[in-house]
């Protein structure tokens, strides 16, 4: 039989931003962070203290024969601090970390907080209900650069946006610490307000949910609003240790969820963030279909009769990687602020996305025929069409990454190929691309790493590795693309001399089409061969050589990439010179 917690992973992972998380005081507990009673409680003792009597072993009957009433937290904080400044104060002991507890990582965001803050920020996790009143959910989302919506009011409730548009909510329906109105007596935990209940509905209809850390067996109003709900879109889990008490049973039954025998809440979401990440790898496409994509490919490549099926096989493998990047983990708002971590997953997650088309694209570039552009043609302006949407800017401007990886991928091939290569390198370098709201530009123009974020190099810093590199971008990609492409490249140092020589046929492509203003300083995307003064010596002789010996009949000239005539190219190499 499945371990439930892989059938878990499974759907976590196969539905991202479906499930929602139910977490109460037992996530929290090894932080050493205290329940609202147990901190109610402690108001009593020290009432008592001040009062000058002992309140023995029950505080809450000391409590009651005192004042004739129940131990309340609003009543007891408005007695014990007056002023919010002073109800702070009285707060911090108990919900922040002392020096001494800060060394020792106590009242700090848990594992099972990192770990569910992790799987929010990858877009899996959408929404968290807590009847915790702590902020430890809400540090962890902030240590992955999430921002979410946070639901402790009414008035917050009535006014918040649908929960479709939301990054990530974490719904507090026992309110924050800081706010006197959190529900911790049995008299609060009885009833919510209609737009709790309503809310908290339409999570149990329209979500999965994964509970842990929550006995049930106290909170009265949430107990009833999943008695009420009677659908379920997506499966509930409901993780336990031992023994779950006959309140959740009950609830178990109700929603026909799967338990989850755990031995906490730590190692629980540490062992689920994990296995969703291996699929997420996994996920990736299998080695057999991508062999099975390009074999299909070799066959339409070799008979213009074949040319519809050629662009049906792109273009279906086109759609893939788009839908892919649809997917919330590519969130362009409201998700992690880049940084090394997030910048080079998503950057990968791009790469895992285009992983057949980039095996497709070697094959088709080596060997390309003329009636063959207009495929690629076609896919090159999909990839780099970005959606006229708002969001971060640096998310927005990576979406042109599949582009790019495409282009290096076919030109990589097309320069191995020879002339027949150059000449449909010609044709993509001019493939022109939209741009919402802009001027129209080539694929040389903005798909070069340099050209691809308005910072230029800078951004690609955040990649792993490529903290101090001048060429972050260009050299990522040839650390990609070199084991992808052994099968046509001998050596190694065979394909660091093409990729040098398609890097050099950008920059001089990028000065023929982006003829710049008179008085503008002339200027063309770097590559690796700026740093690799052998290799572009060489190549820059070979130019000369094949413009001083063919002239206007070179292949260099015939396809277009810099220039319509011998003179002309001629002279985009020595400007070229003389800039650098």
């Amino acid at each position: 039989m499945i371990d439930p917690l892989h059938s878990l992973a499974f759907s976590v992972q196969a539905n991202p931003g479906v499930y929602a998380v139910l977490v109460g005081s037992g996530v929290s507990r090894s932080a050493q962070i205290s329940t609202g009673w147990e901190i109610t409680l402690d108001f009593v003792r020290k009432l008592a203290e001040v009062a000058g009597e002992t309140c023995g072993t029950d505080p809450a009957l000391w409590y009651r024969e005192r004042y004739g009433k129940g131990p309340d937290y609003s009543d007891l904080l408005d007695a014990l601090a007056k002023t919010p400044a002073e109800r702070h104060q009285l707060l911090r002991a108990y919900l922040e970390p002392s020096e001494e507890e800060r060394a020792d990582g106590l009242k700090a965001p848990t594992a099972a907080h990192r770990a569910i803050a992790s799987l929010a920020a990858k877009g899996y996790i959408r929404i968290i209900i807590t009847t915790n009143f702590d902020r430890l959910i809400e540090m962890a989302l902030a240590e992955v650069g999430v921002v979410p919506t946070v639901l402790s009011s009414q008035d917050q409730v009535h006014g918040a946006v649908p929960l479709i548009h939301t990054r990530c909510c974490v719904f507090k329906v026992h309110g924050d610490y800081l706010d006197t109105r959190i529900r911790n007596t049995p008299a609060a935990l009885e009833t919510y307000p209609k737009e709790f209940d309503n809310l908290l509905a339409r999570i149990l209809d329209d979500f999965g949910l994964i509970v842990c850390g929550w006995s049930a067996e106290w909170d009265t109003a949430l107990r009833a609003t999943v008695e009420r709900a009677v659908s379920r879109r997506f499966s509930h889990f409901w993780a336990v240790r031992g023994e779950p008490s006959n309140a959740a049973r009950r609830l178990i039954r109700h929603r026909q969820a799967q338990m989850l025998p755990i031995a906490d809440a730590d190692s629980f979401f540490s062992e689920l963030g994990r296995l969703v990440e291996v699929l997420e790898q996994f996920s990736r496409p299998h080695p057999m279909s991508t062999e099975v994509a390009v074999a299909s490919l070799k066959g339409y490549l070799t008979e213009p009769k074949y040319r519809i099926r050629l662009a049906d096989l792109v273009s279906g493998e086109v759609d893939r990687v788009l839908n892919a990047a649809s997917n919330t983990a590519f969130a362009l708002q409201g998700g992690p602020a880049p940084d090394t971590n997030t910048f080079t997953a998503r950057i990968r997650a791009y790469e895992a996305a285009c992983e057949t088309l980039i095996a497709m694209a070697a094959a088709g570039g080596y060997w390309a025929e003329d009636w063959h552009s207009a495929a690629w043609q076609t896919a090159l302006t999909r990839l780099a069409t970005q959606p006229a949407e708002a969001g971060g800017k640096l998310w927005i401007e990576s979406q042109r990454y599949p582009a790019t990886l495409l282009l290096y991928a076919l030109g990589l091939g097309a320069v191995e190929a020879g002339e027949r290569g150059l000449s449909f390198l010609g044709r993509l370098f001019c493939t022109s691309l939209h741009r919402e709201h802009q001027k129209d530009q080539t694929a040389v123009e903005l798909l070069p790493p340099f050209c691809f974020f308005k910072r230029g190099n800078e951004p690609a810093r955040f990649l792993e590795g490529m903290e101090c590199s001048h060429t972050a971008l260009n050299d990522w990609l040839h650390a990609l693309l070199q084991p992808k492409f052994r099968s046509l490249f001998p050596s190694d140092p065979r394909f660091s001399y093409a990729f040098d020589r398609l890097e050099v046929l950008m920059a001089l492509s990028f000065a023929h089409h982006a003829k710049r203003a008179e008085g503008w300083p002339y200027w063309v995307p770097l590559g690796r061969y700026a740093y690799r003064g052998d290799s572009l010596d060489r190549f820059l002789k070979d130019l000369r050589s094949s413009l001083k010996s063919f002239g206007d009949e070179s292949p260099y000239v015939k396809s277009g990439i810099f220039g319509h005539s011998a003179k002309e190219c001629s002279a985009g190499i020595e400007a070229r010179r003389v800039w650098l």
